[in-house]
Order: C-alpha cells, then structure tokens, then sequence
C-alpha cells in the first residue's frame, strides 16, 4: 500500500510539472499573404499588426506575414483565403471583382476626380454595401482599405497624348478591368504575374508597365523603363480581406480587436505611401529617370466613354452614385 501510495504521489507531482510548462493555450498563428516587397509599407505595417494584434487578444493571436509572392500570385492568395491555406490578403479590388464584380469599380481607370473623391468613397455607405455584397458572395471580409497610389505609366518613350501609346504592348495585372485603360487609348494589354514584371521588361516581352511611383521605385523598374509618364489613370487601393474559415472560428471580441488593427495598419500604410508619393518624381529625376508631367483630360475623355461599357461589372445606378460623392 505504502508503494500504491509512493507511486499515485510521484505521478500526481509529474503531471503538475508538466502543466507548469504548457501554455494556458496555444497562440493562433494568422497567415496574411501578399505580392509586394518587404521595402513597402503594406508589408511593414502589416508585420507591426501583429504586436498589436497580441496585445488585444491577450497573446490568443498573432501575425506572420508572407511577402513577394512566397505563398502565390495574387489569384493564388484570393483562392486560399475560401480554403483556409491563407488568413488575411491583401488584393486590388479587380481581383475581389472577379467573386463579386460591383466591388471592382474602385479600382476602374479615372473612376475618381482625385485622392479626396477616393478618401470619401471608401468611408461612404456605397462601400460598405458593395463590401457586404462581396461577403455575401464569398463568405470572406473586407476589413480595411488602403492607398496603394495613382498608377502612372513606365516606357523607353514619353507617353505624353493617347497617341502615343498606339500599338504599345503594356504589361497590366491580370484582372479584366485592367485593360480598360490601355484599350480606350489604342495599346494592346499584356497580363503578367506581378513577380515577373521587371523581367519582361528587361527583355522587351512588354514596351512598358503601369503602377504608383512607390512601386515602380521598389520593384527598381526604373532601371529597365527610361520614362514615367504621369497619366494618373488609377487611384488605386488594395482590401484587407479576412478569409471567412478563419473569421468563423474567432469570436465577437476578437472580430472587434481584429479589425481595428488591421484599420491601424491600413492607415499606416496609406499615410507612407502617400508621403512617398509626393517625393518620387523628383526622386526619379535625381536618378537619371525622364519624368513627364501629362494633361490627363484627353485620357480621361477616351476612358470615360467605356465605363458602362461591356466590362463594366456594375451597374449604372452603383456608378452614379459614385460619382455623385462629393
């Protein structure tokens, strides 16, 4: 009896040391997936989400972020968030177009008048519906939007009048919507996978490329292009999507603290960019970069006209109040 006794007191004591050691629970590791370089602030505020992330959930959650491509193209990230491989994206709004196609006007050519159109659309009820709508279709959430910047484009000539981009063969994301500018002005649209894009340039598989000066400056497509040409064609934004797997594992409170960070980050990252943004063309200059200063009102003419057009994935009454925003 005096050994049962011995025996039942040792094992009491080790299962006591184990739980000593063992986490109270185990941390959710939330993957958030996306397609620019560790250089950008999408990425850097993205990683600093975490902390905060920790600290609102009393170290439940954290972050990892997967920059460049590491966990797939952009189509590939949009399709994990339904399958759970991934937890958060960042994505254009053409490609969240491609589940719900309302959502993609945000991101269709000389759509907004400026930044301050953009800032109050992105704030207005028209968002919220069309963000709910895109949840109805996917089951996944858009919790945040952030300025990606005005995309411009990049040539080995000045693109200074529609003309000049007859014929050119221009890389764009491979989202519909994308063309919509290079066809209104007579250029043939070449989708390419974003990692891919300097390459094709250095090679001459495209003439030239369209983003904001923050990303042409880090993908270094500057040293491949001889000129920027400020069309402004897009004020472009990227969502921060929740996959729906993970939002329905996590509870109401957790929602709440998830969201706000990921608002934070959103800021974060649209303040920087739009600092950088005022800086980059003479930035450019300094390096040797033709930059030229573009009247946008015959571009903007010629792309209107296909707003309502056959690609166009919303419908009139969506895009007049857009429009109407003030």
């Amino acid at each position: 009896m005096a050994y049962a006794h011995k025996t039942a007191a040792v094992g009491a004591a080790l299962l006591a040391s184990v739980a000593l050691v063992q986490p109270a629970a185990a941390q959710t590791v939330l993957k958030w997936a996306h397609v620019y370089e560790t250089s950008e602030p999408y990425h850097s505020c993205a990683v600093a989400a975490s902390d905060q992330l920790k600290a609102a959930t009393e170290d439940r959650y954290s972050i990892e972020v997967y920059p460049a491509s590491s966990l797939g193209k952009e189509v590939d990230i949009n399709e994990g968030l339904g399958l759970g491989t991934v937890d958060i994206i960042y994505t254009g709004q053409l490609f969240a177009g491609r589940a719900y196609g309302p959502v993609a006007i945000g991101g269709a050519p000389y759509m907004f008048r400026n930044y301050d159109h953009w800032d109050k659309y992105r704030q207005s009820d028209l968002f919220d519906e069309l963000a709910k709508g895109y949840q109805d279709a996917t089951g996944n959430h858009i919790l945040a939007t952030t300025y990606y910047g005005q995309r411009h484009v990049t040539a080995n000539k000045p693109v200074e009048k529609p003309e000049d981009m007859q014929g050119m063969k221009i890389r764009v994301p491979n989202a519909p919507l994308y063309m919509m500018f290079p066809r209104a002005v007579g250029a043939n649209p070449s989708p390419i996978a974003f990692a891919e894009v300097y390459l094709a340039l250095q090679q001459g598989t495209v003439d030239g490329q369209e983003n904001p000066l923050p990303t042409i400056q880090a993908k270094k497509f500057h040293e491949v292009q001889s000129d920027i040409s400020l069309t402004g064609h897009i004020n472009d934004a990227l969502l921060t999507i929740v996959g729906g797997p993970t939002w329905g594992q996590m509870d109401e409170a957790d929602h709440a603290a998830l969201g706000k960070v990921l608002a934070d980050a959103a800021d974060c990252a649209t303040t920087q960019v739009r600092d950088n943004e005022a800086k980059l063309a003479a930035w450019f200059r300094d390096q040797g970069v033709n930059v030229h200063e573009v009247d946008i009102a015959p571009f903007r003419e010629m792309t209107m006209k296909l707003h309502n057009g056959p690609d166009a994935t919303w419908d009139q009454a969506i895009y007049d109040r857009l429009q109407a925003i003030e």
